[in-house]
Order: C-alpha cells, then structure tokens, then sequence
C-alpha cells in the first residue's frame, strides 16, 4: 500500500472509500459485533482527503495513508473510550501516546473496536455489545481480550491494528483469526493514554498480517515516554537477528491441547518449519512457566484490576458484567501481606525458570491449546477462558517479549493455529526477525482475506524485500518464493494430506495447497501392510465398486521435487490422476500387482475418513 501510494496509483480517500463499503457490504457496523465505534465516513473521508492535499515526506510519515483500527481501551482524541462499558464512556481529549505517534506519521483511524470489558478475559465474548465472531466462523470464539482489533483486520477492514496484552490478549486473537500479535516488551510502547487492567503489566500490542508490517508500526510507536511511570525508555537490543537459534518446547507431557489432537499435530509440524529455518529444538521443564502463570489471577495481581476500576466497583458493581465482576472481585481477597508473599514467590520463579534460558534462545509453543465455540464459551466461562491462558499468562510477569505466528489450519474445524515465539525482554526485533523468516518459509494465506505475502509484498519496496530475501538466503538458508512457473503440481491422497502426519514435508519444501478436490469416479483406495500408506489405482469407468476419492493438490518448488519423491517408498510410483473435473494431475499411484496383503479402504472416500474410522474403533 504504501509503494502503491508514493506510485500515485491509489489515494488515501480511495482506500477509506473501499474499506467503508466493504464494511457495509459486509453487513454493516453491528455485523460480527466488530466496532463499538465505527468512525463517521464523511469525517474519516475528510481526513484522508486533507492528507492528500499536503506536501507528502515518505519517508517523514512512513504510515502515510495506512488505515489502522484502535481497542476501545486506548483513547483517541475526538472518540469515545468505554473499555467495553456503556456507563464508563467518555470522550478522550486527547490521543493515547501510542496514537498520536501513529498518527503523526500518517495513519488513518477507522474506527474503535470491541473487547472483552475492562480487557477482563482471553476469548472475545464477555462485551456488552455483543459477543465479537471469529472472522473466518462466526460460530466461534474470536479471542480476546482485544477480539474487534483482531477480526477488523483479519476481514481486510484495516491494515493493522491496535490491542493490548496482560494476560495474552494480543495473542490469543492473533491465532483465532490467523494473523500476527506482537507483544512487546514491557513499556517499550508508552501506555499512557490507555485504561488500565494491570498497570505494571500492562502493554499496548500490534496486529499486522506480516512480522515486516508489526515492525514498521513498532518503530513508529515505540519510545521512552516521561508520562508513562512503566516507560522502558529508549531501547537497544544486544541480539537483534539469530542465524542459527535454539528453541526451546515444553516437555511432551507439559504440552496441553485440551483435547485437540490436530492442534497437537500442527504445533510439530509448526517446529518441523523452525528447524528447516536454521532451529535446533531443545526440550525444557515448562513447569516453573506454568506456576507463574496461575499467580496473575490465583494471586495478588487480580487485585490491581480491581483497583484500576475501584471506584465503580464499589459504587455501581451492576454496570459490569457477571463475570467481569466475579473475576475483578476476587481481588478483594488479598492482603497486603498476601501480595508481598507472592512477590517472593514470583522472585523465586523467575530464577527457576532462568534457568532454562542458559540452553536455549527463544521458548516456542502453542498460542493456544485449542479453540471453543461462542456457545462453549458461555457455558463455563472461567475455566475455558483459563485454558487458553496456559501459554500466555505468564510473559509479563517474566518480563517477556513475544510473537504469535499463523502455523496452518486444522483440518477438523478449518479454523487457524498458531504458535508464539518469545523472549526475555528486549527481544522483540530478533522475535520478528525470526517471525519474518518463519513466514518467508511458510508462505501461509493470512487473515480471513486469503491474503498472499512475500510473492509481492506491498508493505515494503521491491529494493527492500530483495534484500530481505538476499539476507535470508546467506544467513539464514529459508527458501526464496519461487514464481508460479518454477512449481510442480502435485497430487497427494494419503498421510501428506493437510493436518495429517507427513503434512509436514510438503510445507518444510514450501509447498502451497492448490486445490482440495476429488479423483474422477472411476478410482480404488487401498490401505498397504502396516496401515501407514495408501495406494491409489485406477479401475476403470465401468468398474462399479469405483468411486470419488478424497486428493488435495499442491504446487511444490521444484528445485524440491526430488527430495520429496525419493521419500516415497515402493510399490508407489508417478502417474496421472483424474480429477473430478476432468483435469489429469501428476499424482502417487500403484499398480493391482503392488496390492499384496493390502486392504481396501475405498468405501470411505478417503484416507482421511479411513483414519478418524479406524481411530474412533480404538477408543
């Protein structure tokens, strides 16, 4: 967008026009429950249109015309803040510091955005107006506690966007709608201006599509801010890039999925694609992570939301929510004594879990375990809600630094997966450098837009991204982005099918998913000795025991054909596929003479289907 601007190919005005018609195409401002103020289109076209008519310094004003939406936790001079609470509104006289400085340098405010009330929760649904929907299924939970900011730009309402993050609320939203939550450091973008939750913990967070695009809004916003008591001042990185980096994951038994055995399956192919950037996985003891986690709500530090909303509290407890007054209460439970102790106990934490950091660089898990629909949400609130908390609650308090990355999509609910990468604090620029690698590697669809990066950025110049990608090839190995004549297509129809076991090594070579479809009705489907792998013939169309079979088809880089090929073991071969469409594909194939002792599995539709049966039959 911004080469697009200094191109003179689009205006600021043109970009405000496309998004509010969208967003009225979409279904208006109350649909998904996104925007608790949605900015007057007249005002925010004038806006943009008095931009236009300056004298323009790019370089001066690096966020020139980007639209960018706010939580309506931070104020924005002219706007109402209500912290997702009608009784607290008012209208912000001036501009959060992390506002004016993005303003400053040109961007445009859309709108204000929902959040769970008082940025009291981690799912997106404790708002009275209204519960906000994932971006890409309604039916389910948009994270939270910065649920609009996230969605508004998943839906291409905006290009990034503005939340906050205590307990993992600029996260958590990052992989329910599939884009990038950067964390950063504690105070290294000033909090003045913005409600708190818990004051000493608090940060204001980033949403982007891109690691590139949350680093350019990092360097506008950040800085030592005299009016924010927490400011961590100027800050300078002693590591901002890792070539080679350890990684560190819980133990096997430490990692929890509540359940959810494809996020399980995803998060290793997740650190499969760490290890082909140039990652060495380390296994660590999570558990000192974990007890420090249960301090910020089991602890003391509930009782610095309380006093962050002390007065209503008190005095009007009915204009809070049931269960942002139950959580927010408890703080009435702690003493003085009480907190000192847990100060001790965090001290202590804090050094058991340094330890750690001695053989590895970054801690990589999950985002989130698992995801939960809107009416799951509602019927055990606390506890759902403190599941996905389990790998976030716990950064602040250790003073962490991180990333959350999109990691794919589950094939059991389509939803996104993520993982977080971190740090201790300063670490955010070597956090996204490694964001940008990961994301060069990967070459994921992102938001609910489908939106395709790095094959031709428009965030960032082409000079630039040829050097990022001369940068990444001499030191850090990732693959550059082939063009569409350089592929190879592929057809798969077994373990190598999205979300299944050798998923993994079509993505590691860079491999883009094409299409999800089925063979002509005129194939068979065998399970060989072991279970492990399917054969695919071809029948004929007069066989009537023949059907359609479950295929995806993916574009591989074909500088990695060959290594994928000498993966696939004897009695498979090459040969064309018909599709359904009457299409022919090069695809994985046997011969009736290669079914020896193979059992036919063709009934199914699929391998993918063969596999949840014979899976259901064991439990």
């Amino acid at each position: 967008l911004r080469e697009a601007y200094k191109n003179g190919t689009v205006s600021p005005s043109d970009i405000v026009e496309q998004i509010f018609s969208q967003i009225q195409a979409d279904g208006g401002s109350k649909k998904g429950n996104i925007w608790i103020e949605l900015g007057d289109r007249k005002k925010v076209m004038d806006y943009a249109k008095s931009l236009e008519a300056k004298t323009v310094d790019h370089d001066a004003m690096p966020l020139y015309g980007i639209p960018f939406a706010v939580k309506d936790n931070i104020d924005v001079k002219g706007w109402h803040t209500t912290a997702a609470c009608p009784e607290y509104k008012r209208l912000a006289a001036v501009s959060s510091t992390a506002v004016e400085k993005l303003v400053s340098a040109g961007a445009i405010v859309i709108g204000k955005t929902n959040m769970d009330q008082f940025a009291t929760g981690l799912n997106g649904t404790r708002s009275p107006y209204g519960a906000c929907e994932n971006s890409l299924n309604p039916k389910y939970i948009s994270g939270g506690s910065s649920s609009g900011s996230a969605v508004a730009l998943a839906k291409g309402y905006c290009s990034f966007s503005l939340g906050t993050d205590t307990a993992g609320s600029g996260r958590v939203p990052a992989q329910f709608n599939n884009i990038v939550g950067l964390k950063p450091s504690k105070g290294r973008i000033s909090c003045s201006g913005i409600v708190p939750a818990c004051k000493s913990l608090d940060c204001c967070s980033i949403f982007a599509l891109s690691a590139i695009d949350a680093q350019i809004v990092l360097q506008v916003a950040e800085g030592n801010d005299p009016t924010d008591q927490f400011s961590r001042g100027d800050v300078v990185e002693e590591v901002a890039t890792l070539s080679n980096f350890r990684f560190g994951v819980p133990e096997p038994h430490q990692l929890a999925f509540f359940g959810d055995n494809h996020s399980a399956t995803m998060f290793e192919e997740a650190c499969a694609h760490l290890e082909y950037i140039g990652g060495t996985r380390v296994t660590i003891d999570y558990g000192p992570f974990v007890e420090t986690a249960k301090l910020l709500y089991e602890g003391p530090w509930v009782a610095e939301r309380l006093l962050a909303i002390k007065n209503m509290f008190e005095n009007t407890p009915e204009y809070l929510l049931e269960t942002t007054r139950a959580v927010i209460g408890n703080g009435n439970n702690y003493s003085a004594v009480d907190t000192f102790c847990a100060v001790y106990q965090l001290e202590s934490l804090r050094k058991i879990s340094s330890i750690a950091w001695k053989s590895i660089d970054v801690l990589v898990t999950p985002t989130a375990g698992t995801t939960y629909t809107i009416e799951q949400m509602k019927a055990d609130p606390i506890q759902l809600n403190t599941n996905l908390g389990y790998y976030t609650n716990y950064m602040n308090l250790l003073d962490m630094a991180a990333i959350a990355l999109p990691g794919g999509f589950s094939s059991d609910n389509g939803l996104p997966y993520g993982i977080t990468i971190s740090a201790p604090a300063p670490a955010d620029d070597m956090l996204l450098d490694l964001g940008k690698r990961f994301q060069l590697h990967t070459k994921l669809l992102l938001g609910a837009k489908n939106e395709v990066l790095f094959t031709k950025p428009t965030t960032i110049s082409d000079h630039c991204q040829d050097g990022i990608m001369k940068d990444l090839d001499t030191k850090h190995t990732a693959i550059p982005t082939p063009h569409q004549n350089q592929m190879m297509e592929v057809l798969v129809c077994g373990a190598h099918l999205s979300g299944l076991p050798l998923n993994w090594q079509l993505l590691a070579r860079s491999a883009v998913l094409k299409l999800k479809t089925a063979t002509a009705p005129n194939y068979r489907l065998y399970a060989l000795p072991g279970g492990l792998r399917p054969a695919l013939v071809e029948s004929g169309s007069k066989d009537k025991n023949s059907r359609c079979i479950e295929v995806e088809v993916w574009n591989i880089p074909i500088i990695h054909v060959g290594s994928f090929l000498h993966g696939i073991p004897h009695p498979l071969g090459l040969g064309k596929v018909e599709l359904e469409n009457g299409n022919k594909v090069v695809g994985f194939i046997c011969s009736e003479n290669g079914l020896t002792h193979a059992t036919e599995v063709t009934k199914y539709g699929g391998w993918r289907a063969f596999k949840a049966d014979k899976a259901n039959a064991l439990t």
